[in-house]
């Protein structure tokens, strides 16, 4: 079944992908291709890429002075120029596609980034079924076979951002430092605390409650809110808790003692002293101020 899926996915892409532009880039298709039984090829080179995903069996793959294991969930490059082979004693499942990018069609910085695969040195990934480029393609194999040959566009945009997957597969990753992780973390984490702070301002909001939500020490929660916003977690609550109950007074009449409650302060008296410490007014006058503005601009309306 998975062979005739193939087999079928091969022919409607070599129908309608074979010219895959994009806004950055676009690609020559030379060639869809799916081979049940794949065995040694003669040591040989090509002008273009060619990227091959292992369903099933073992096999050796050369490149230059590499030699890489090949097995079920493999995905392995051949760069454009560079002699290569591909040995396997009782037979690989290969699908692959070989490729180049149209130039005329393609921006610079884009030709460039691609292009780096020329030289990299990340030829053979062996873990592969999860990653988005096999995600990608068992998807456009079951698509293109089940009825989806109608929707041309899908089949070029799904073909088109597989091709564009190999760069990231393939690129030589950067070693991040643990400050770099950080960064790139952060700015998740610290979105995810505020929608969460916000919506359970009637709850006590223990610095460990909401890092335990967010799967992150108590001590990354509190040097997120130092760092990213040059506030404490407990101050950043305080301001919301007034900000909130400044909201309901403005524009509802619930008594000031189901405000505090629904706020989170737990007291009239603790969140008398904490909003008139922070806006310089006690909620009762703060109230009667907004109504009194409110109604003085009404009656110049």
């Amino acid at each position: 079944m998975l062979i005739q899926s193939c087999k079928l996915s091969e022919g409607i892409l070599t129908q309608y992908a074979m010219e895959l532009l994009g806004e950055e880039i676009a690609f020559k298709v030379h060639y869809w291709g799916v081979t049940p039984k794949h065995f040694n090829t003669p040591l040989h080179r090509h002008s273009f890429f060619e990227v091959c995903y292992v369903l099933s069996g073992e096999g050796l793959y050369k490149d230059m002075d590499g030699r890489y294991s090949l097995k079920k969930g493999t995905v392995f490059l051949s760069r454009p120029n560079v002699q290569h082979q591909i040995l396997s004693e009782k037979g690989l499942f290969l699908v692959f596609v070989a490729f180049e990018i149209l130039h005329e069609k393609s921006k610079d910085e884009a030709i460039s980034k691609f292009n780096r695969l020329v030289k990299t040195n990340k030829i053979c990934v062996n873990v592969a079924d999860d990653s988005p480029t096999a995600l990608l393609w068992r998807a456009l194999v079951d698509y293109t076979a089940n009825g989806g040959v109608n929707d041309f566009n899908l089949i070029t945009t799904m073909a088109h951002t597989l091709i564009l997957s190999f760069n990231s597969m393939f690129s030589e990753a950067i070693q991040r430092s643990r400050s770099q992780e950080k960064i790139f973390s952060s700015p998740t984490h610290l979105y995810q605390a505020k929608l969460f702070i916000r919506d359970n301002l009637s709850e006590p909001l223990k610095l460990e409650h909401v890092a335990n939500y967010l799967h992150i020490s108590s001590r990354h929660l509190s040097r997120l809110f130092s760092n990213e916003l040059r506030d404490s977690f407990s101050n950043y609550i305080r301001k919301e808790r007034v900000k909130e109950a400044a909201r309901l007074l403005e524009t509802t009449s619930i008594p000031i003692k189901e405000i505090a409650d629904g706020t989170g302060f737990g007291s009239v008296h603790y969140f008398t002293r904490v909003f008139t410490a922070m806006m310089n007014v006690s909620p009762a006058k703060y109230r009667y101020d907004y109504e009194k503005n409110c109604s003085i601009e009404g009656d110049y309306d």
